[in-house]
C-alpha cells in the first residue's frame, strides 16, 4: 500500500471548490514602462513652472515605478473636483516629440479615492480611522464650532489645518480659499472621500521615511491639549530616537520594518501603525487603542459616542502589547498597562466625575447658563480640566513621560479642580448667577453642521 500521495492526486480527489479555497487569489500588478505624450507634457511643463515639485517626484518611488503626474491627477471632465483653471489648451514643442496639443482634465486635489487605485488596503483602513472621520468627531462634541464661538479665519488658520476642511468650488470652478489649501487628516473631498494621504506622506516625494518619523505626527499632535510630540521627546523612546535616529533604516518596505534590526527605539508609527511580530501593519490609528485618553471621560474606543470604533478594546490591547513585547518583557508590558488603567480611574473618579456633577448642579440651579459655553469663568475652568490638564495626565502616563503625567498633568488637574470647586461653592452659597462676559471676542462662525458629513443640515 502506497502511504505517500502526490499533491496532484490530492487535488484530483478533492472537489474543485475546496481546492480553490486553499489558494490565495493571484494579485494583478503591472507596470507600463512607457509614458504617454500627455504624461510627458506634464513633466516637461512642471520642470519649468514648479521645479520643486518635479524634483520631489523625480526622487520618489513613484517615479522609479513610472507613476507619473497623470496617474494621480487625471480626472474626467464631469468630475466635481476637475480643475477648470488647468483644463485648457497646452502646447508642447520639443525636438523629440514634435509639436502636439493636449487637452487633459486633471484635479489639483489628490484624494484617498485616487490613491486607492494602487493602495486599496491602506485606503480602506484609513477610511475607518479617527483621522479620516475627525470632522464628524469635532462637529459632534466641540462647542467652538457648534456654538459659533470662533470665526471663520480662526477656524481656517487653526482648527481646520489639522482636522480638515470641507472642500468647495466657487462659481468660477476654483477651490474656495477658506477650504483650500488644506491637508487635514479629516478633509472632506469633492469626490466624497475623507482625508488626505499627504498629511503624513508629504507630496511629491511620498517617502515612507517621512511618515515614520515622529515629526510627521508632531505637526498636529502638540501643544497644551494633546502634546504627544513633547511627551514622546521626554520619554525613553524619544531619548533613544534623538541619540540613534540617524542610524535607523527608514526606507525599508512597509511590513518589513523590524524593531531591533532597522530601529532601536520606536516612533509613533512603529507603535500605532507599523507591523511587528504577529501584528500586521495598519493605517487605522484607532486600532491598538484600549482607552480614549482625549475624551472628557475616559472610555474604551467602542464606547466613544462621538465616533464609536468597530473594535474590541481587549483584542486591540493585546495587539499593542505584542508590539511592546518586541522590545520589553511580558511582565514589563502588563505592569505598564496596570499603571495606565490606574491613572485612567484616578482621573475619571477623582477629577472629572465630581467636576462634571458640580457643573450639572450649577446648570440645574440656573447659576450657570449652558449656552453659550465659555461666557462664564467656571466653564473655562471645567473645559481646561479635561481638555488640557486631564489629557496631559493620561497621555503622559500612556507614553511614559513622568513630567507630563505629574507636573503638566495631575498637578495641574489638582490646581484647576480646587479653583473650579471654590468658584462653584461661592455660587451655591450666594445663590447668585455667575458673571457673564458681555462681549465674547472672535465669535460668529457658521454653526451649520457639514451636510457632506452628517447627511443633513442641523
Amino acid at each position: 500500500m502506497n502511504l505517500f500521495v502526490s499533491a496532484q492526486e490530492v487535488k484530483k480527489a478533492e472537489s474543485p471548490a475546496k481546492v480553490e479555497s486553499n489558494f490565495a487569489m493571484a494579485k494583478e500588478f503591472r507596470l507600463e514602462r512607457g509614458m504617454s505624450p500627455q504624461a510627458q507634457a506634464c513633466i516637461e511643463c512642471h520642470k519649468i513652472t514648479s521645479p520643486g515639485i518635479f524634483t520631489d517626484w523625480a526622487m520618489s518611488r513613484h517615479a522609479s515605478a513610472n507613476i507619473t503626474c497623470l496617474d494621480c491627477h487625471k480626472a474626467e471632465e464631469f468630475d466635481p473636483d476637475v480643475s477648470k483653471q488647468h483644463y485648457k489648451q497646452y502646447e508642447l514643442s520639443d525636438n523629440k516629440w514634435g509639436t502636439a496639443q493636449y487637452r487633459v482634465p486633471v484635479t489639483g486635489v489628490v484624494t484617498p479615492k485616487d490613491c486607492s487605485r494602487c493602495h486599496p488596503d491602506e485606503t480602506k483602513q484609513y477610511s475607518r480611522s479617527k483621522h479620516a472621520n475627525t470632522i464628524q468627531i469635532i462637529w459632534t462634541i466641540d462647542p467652538w464650532l457648534n456654538q459659533g464661538l470662533n470665526n471663520d479665519i480662526e477656524r481656517t488658520s487653526g482648527c481646520y489645518k489639522c482636522h480638515g476642511t470641507v472642500l468647495k468650488m466657487n462659481a468660477q470652478g476654483e477651490l474656495e480659499p477658506n477650504t483650500w489649501p488644506n491637508v487635514g487628516v479629516g478633509r472632506v473631498n469633492l469626490d466624497g472621500s475623507l482625508g488626505s494621504c499627504t498629511s503624513c506622506h508629504t507630496r511629491h516625494r511620498f517617502a515612507v521615511m517621512d511618515a515614520r518619523k515622529p515629526e510627521a505626527c508632531g505637526q498636529c499632535h502638540l501643544g497644551p491639549d494633546h502634546p504627544q510630540i513633547e511627551i514622546y521627546t521626554e520619554s525613553k523612546h524619544g531619548d533613544i530616537y534623538a541619540a540613534f535616529g540617524d542610524q535607523y533604516n527608514w526606507n525599508v518596505a512597509p511590513g518589513l520594518w523590524t524593531p531591533g534590526v532597522d530601529y532601536r527605539g520606536p516612533t509613533c508609527a512603529s507603535c500605532h501603525m507599523s507591523g511587528a511580530g504577529p501584528v500586521i501593519g495598519t493605517h487605522d490609528v484607532t486600532e491598538r487603542l484600549s482607552w480614549e485618553t482625549q475624551a472628557p471621560l475616559t472610555v474604551h474606543p467602542q464606547d466613544f459616542q462621538a465616533f464609536p470604533a468597530n473594535t474590541n478594546w481587549e483584542v486591540e490591547r493585546k495587539k499593542m502589547q505584542a508590539i511592546c513585547n518586541q522590545c520589553h518583557s511580558d511582565t514589563w508590558t502588563k505592569n505598564h498597562y496596570a499603571h495606565l488603567d490606574a491613572a485612567v480611574a484616578n482621573y475619571n473618579d477623582v477629577y472629572y466625575k465630581p467636576a462634571k456633577q458640580m457643573l450639572d448642579d450649577l446648570y440645574a440651579k440656573n447659576l450657570l447658563a449652558p449656552k453659550p459655553f465659555f461666557d462664564e469663568k467656571l466653564e473655562w475652568e471645567f473645559y481646561e480640566l479635561w481638555h488640557h490638564e486631564g489629557r496631559r495626565a493620561r497621555m503622559g502616563v500612556a507614553m511614559m513621560a513622568p513630567d507630563y503625567a505629574w507636573w503638566h498633568g495631575f498637578y495641574e488637574c489638582k490646581k484647576r479642580f480646587v479653583e473650579f470647586m471654590e468658584g462653584a461653592n461661592q455660587l451655591l452659597e450666594t445663590n447668585k448667577p455667575a458673571y457673564k462676559y458681555p462681549n465674547f471676542p472672535g465669535a460668529g462662525g457658521d454653526t451649520t453642521k457639514p451636510q457632506e458629513v452628517f447627511g443633513k443640515k442641523s
